[in-house]
């Protein structure tokens, strides 16, 4: 096979030069994007890698060339920074993979042969390649996990085909369906809808909005989420514990892409693309008739599974680093740094809360910790304790009162028992927490009462 290595990194260059002709192929390189378009001009290759950041250019400018001119070169996009919305584009740009630095020299091997496959493949059908502080919503990190799911969103914004986001709470599956409408309806609404918070009685007028009179206290005409979503994404988050009723009602406007506003026979065209998610088993559900069937095979035309946190431990480095910038805007504290023996407190932890709980537990660290580095013992601290995956028995677990008691204490003494900061902590209301407070029968240490 020929390939064309397109990188400003000598060493690099050279290094995956020896290692893929020692797997029989022939190998150029070169060290820009100008020298790289020219190259794919002057000669034909079977596939390119092109690093993300070139001296003068971007590969994405690169790769848009290759598909501009129609060129069958397959191209890898290589990079060593952290680039959701760059991966997005690369794959709906028609690349044919995306991988991180440092190069795995083996899995390198391993998308070439792929790479084969797919070329055989079309030659034997005789047709053309397919041509197919971080930012806000970005999602962050470097695992095989993670990237094909940056992969799936971008072979998903080609289209406004609903999607189903599984996974479980606090992975960041809303995260993902924001990136989904920022890569393929960007500048229209994003209207969320959490299907477990709001009262079931209540939910067809969110949804679908009423007009004056048509129940007691609908004093004027009120437009429903599905209208104030437009051309845009209306998501359904936790759409399992949506009421079967109401299921229904979902379902015929999705069929039908139209609604009517409660009291109203008037049609409204349906123009919102559909995005939903759940932490639940909803094939369970539809065999139990706790979820329609037909419903189900509506909303998953395409599924995308996050996955959770324990299973890409390998990206907690870049999550800490990008929260820790986070808390030093929001907290006004001067952290920067977490220590090695405390990143390892927390690669060992299991993470039944995912993404969200590392959020909150270092929260919980920035607050305590005197200086400008997280320790363990911080870590520790605003873990509760709690033992490592590995060391886990049956024996030793809390119950989920003793765990949640516990989770309000810490949190409590971290702020020095400020309900407000507290309450913020933990995504629940001063109220709320003042009920649990008193309901745990907790109180202040000395000197903070």
């Amino acid at each position: 096979m020929k390939i064309l290595v397109i990188d400003d990194d000598t060493a690099l260059a050279r290094s995956l030069q020896i290692h893929l002709e020692r797997g029989g192929h022939s190998i150029e390189l070169a060290h820009s994007a100008r020298e790289g378009i020219a190259a794919v001009h002057a000669a034909r290759y079977d596939m390119a890698f092109v690093d993300l950041k070139l001296p003068d250019g971007t590969g994405l400018e690169v790769l848009k060339d290759i598909q501009k001119h129609e060129l069958s070169t397959l191209t890898v996009m290589i990079t060593g920074t952290q680039d959701m919305k760059a991966t997005i584009e690369a794959v709906r740009l028609g690349a044919f993979d995306y991988i991180r630095k440092p190069l795995d020299l083996d899995a390198v091997l391993v998308t070439v042969e792929k790479a084969g496959q797919r070329m055989r493949r079309t030659a034997a059908r005789k047709i053309a390649p397919d041509h197919n502080e971080a930012p806000p919503n970005e999602i962050v990190g470097a695992s095989a996990k993670i990237i094909d799911v940056i992969k799936q969103i971008g072979v998903l914004s080609e289209s406004r085909i609903p999607v189903l986001i599984l996974g479980e709470s606090g992975t960041g599956k809303e995260l993902v369906a924001r990136a989904l409408h920022e890569s393929t309806t960007a500048g229209t609404p994003f209207v969320a809808v959490n299907c477990s918070s709001v009262v079931s009685a209540l939910l067809e007028s969110e949804l679908f909005g009423h007009v004056k009179g048509a129940f007691t206290g609908a004093d004027t005409d009120k437009a429903g989420r599905f209208e104030l979503a437009g051309e845009g994404v209306i998501f359904f988050d936790e759409i399992g514990d949506m009421a079967i009723e109401l299921q229904a009602k979902l379902l015929r406007a999705i069929q039908e892409r139209s609604f009517e506003r409660v009291g109203s026979a008037k049609g409204i065209p349906l123009r919102a693309r559909i995005i939903a998610a759940t932490h639940r088993n909803l094939e369970s559900m539809v065999a139990s008739g706790a979820f329609r069937e037909d419903l189900y095979y509506r909303l998953a035309v395409s599924t995308i599974r996050v996955p959770p946190l324990r299973d890409r431990l390998e990206d907690i480095p870049l999550l800490t680093g990008q929260i820790l910038a986070r808390l030093r805007r929001d907290l006004h504290r001067p952290v920067s740094a977490i220590d090695e023996r405390a990143m390892r407190r927390l690669q060992a932890y299991d993470w039944p809360g995912n993404v969200r709980e590392l959020e909150n537990v270092l929260t919980r660290a920035a607050l305590l910790t005197r200086g400008e580095t997280i320790t363990e013992a911080d870590v520790s601290a605003s873990l509760g304790g709690a033992p490592a995956s590995h060391t886990s028995t049956p024996g030793v677990l809390k119950t989920l009162r003793e765990a949640e008691r516990d989770h309000v204490r810490v949190a409590l003494n971290a702020t020095g028992w400020n309900i407000t900061q507290t309450a913020a902590l933990l995504d629940i209301s001063p109220t709320t927490l003042r009920k649990k407070i008193h309901d745990y029968g907790l109180s202040a240490p000395t000197g903070l009462a």
